[in-house]
């Protein structure tokens, strides 16, 4: 889908029970109506959520703090206390398991 503007609008009936689940689900994924239902039809989405952008940020802290380990142990490497590295290493994997 191209970013065509969006000028049309869409209608429909549904159940009291189905827009209660449509909203819920929309919710839960951090999105508005809209863009939940774009992403259920395989559209590309225009914005990211909430949620996303909270992950998105958190992934870039732990990259950076792989760069500053990384760079340490490089600048470093004759008195680099390996069991210090892999400690470090290990809780980054903590917080990847977490995402």
């Amino acid at each position: 889908m191209t970013d065509a503007k969006k000028t049309e609008k869409l209608s429909m009936r549904v159940s009291s029970k189905d827009k209660e689940l449509i909203l819920a689900m929309a919710a839960e994924s951090g999105m508005s109506m809209a863009d939940f239902v774009r992403v259920r039809l395989g559209q590309t989405r225009v914005r990211r959520s909430k949620i996303e952008r909270e992950k998105l940020l958190h992934l870039a802290r732990i990259g950076n703090n792989l760069n500053q380990i990384a760079r340490w142990a490089n600048t470093h490497k004759s008195s680099a206390d390996a069991l210090l590295i892999l400690a470090e290493l290990t809780s980054i994997e903590q917080e990847l398991k977490c995402i």
